[in-house]
């Protein structure tokens, strides 16, 4: 028992001394019993202002300044039509013709994504690079419509472009293009006797045609119609004569005769006559001007320049031009009578057989009288009459008919 009690305080000193070192005071008694304890508080360092023996001159950085705008010259375009639809009416079926460059952006078209209401395309003219559809008037979804002069079958070009290869974008937009055959309901006829001899199918045919001439002022390149009938003295007036039919026979247009004047009345004074002598552009040859016809890129038109003036002495620049236009087939050749000639450093044809336009020089100075005056009609179309003549021969089938555009008015260029 006495042994237990000698082991426990042996163990309560050790845990006193243990105790002590931990907390770091001691348990002896005050040597000043009068003076209150002394706290042991740790030792701080001293903490001094540092001084730098030179001033600081960093500062914050300014602000970036921005860059300076550059002026670009930029136009913005707008998309115009590219004209890439060609519709060609036949007797029994339709025959559309469409541009692989449809859109005019120089991309190519999937064929698979252009129908014909629900037909896909028969063919293609890969030197011409455009799609071709045909079909019956009644097929490919169409719609019959009639009015008082015409019946119009109506087709749809659907355009639904895919998904370019794999990936999810297009590159063109949808678009519908309406094509119409218009047939009229109405023919003239003749209460001339009846010839039972046999006659070429292109003459019958020739007989039967409805087709009307139109006189446009075009733009630079003659690719659209100019949307502006203003021009200034200096400019060049670009006009293109056409003639139309509604049935596939080959026609040829020339214009006869031109003759420029203040108002609609073509027998007017003053009035000058650029075109006389049966189609001999006689302006270039008189004046020394750049006007000359276009060479020739369809039997069914006919182009040519103006250079612009005014009339001498008058105020009102305001021109009108009244042009006579004759039409016959194709296959008649080009001759005296049948021309499109101007003059550069000589006579030349807009067809190439220049040496028919030799007697055009002998029409210098000497111009007829003023034809009478046309019948009142739209400005730039006319339908045509025919001249009386015995198909069972073999003179050509011809249409003549009197055109007038304008107004056009020509003004001043200012001098700086």
């Amino acid at each position: 028992m006495v042994m237990k009690c000698t082991v426990c305080l042996v163990a309560l000193a050790l845990l006193g001394s243990f105790c002590e070192a931990q907390w770091g005071y001691s348990t002896k008694p005050n040597q000043n019993p009068g003076m209150p304890p002394i706290k042991q508080v740790p030792q701080n360092p001293q903490q001094t202002k540092h001084t730098f023996e030179k001033p600081l001159t960093w500062k914050y950085p300014l602000d970036p300044e921005p860059l300076p705008t550059e002026i670009v010259p930029f136009e913005l375009r707008l998309p115009v039509a590219a004209s890439s639809v060609s519709v060609d009416c036949r007797e029994m079926i339709i025959h559309v013709e469409v541009r692989k460059d449809m859109f005019g952006t120089g991309q190519f078209i999937n064929p698979a994504d252009l129908t014909m209401g629900n037909c896909a395309a028969v063919g293609e003219d890969t030197n011409a690079n455009v799609f071709i559809y045909e079909a019956e008037l009644q097929d490919c979804l169409s719609t019959l419509t009639r009015t008082e002069e015409a019946i119009i079958y109506t087709f749809t070009m659907n355009y639904d472009p895919r998904p370019v290869g794999s990936t999810p974008v297009v590159r063109t937009n949808k678009a519908a293009v309406i094509a119409e055959c218009h047939y009229p309901r109405k023919h003239n006829v003749s209460s001339l006797a009846l010839h039972p001899d046999w006659m070429a199918f292109s003459a019958v045919r020739m007989a039967q045609e409805f087709l009307y001439f139109t006189l446009r002022l075009m733009t630079d390149d003659f690719q659209h119609e100019r949307p502006s009938y203003q021009y200034y003295l200096g400019d060049t007036i670009n006009i293109e004569a056409t003639v139309r039919q509604f049935f596939h026979v080959p026609l040829r247009i020339y214009v006869e005769s031109c003759v420029a004047t203040l108002s609609a009345d073509a027998t007017s004074s003053p009035r000058y006559a650029f075109i006389d002598s049966n189609g001999c552009l006689l302006d270039g040859r008189l004046t020394g001007s750049n006007s000359r016809f276009m060479a020739r890129t369809a039997d069914n038109k006919l182009q040519f320049q103006l250079a612009a003036f005014k009339f001498q002495a008058v105020d009102n620049g305001l021109l009108y031009i009244t042009c006579h236009l004759k039409a016959s087939t194709a296959t008649h050749p080009i001759d005296n009578e049948h021309r499109a000639c101007c003059w550069n450093n000589g006579w030349y044809e807009a067809g190439g057989v220049s040496n028919v336009c030799s007697s055009c020089e002998n029409g210098l100075g000497s111009f007829p009288p003023p034809p009478p005056p046309p019948p009142p009609q739209k400005s730039g179309v006319a339908n045509p009459g025919r001249k009386i003549r015995d198909v069972s021969k073999s003179e050509v089938l011809e249409w003549e008919g009197d055109v007038t555009l304008g107004p056009i008015p020509i003004a001043e260029k200012m001098v700086v």
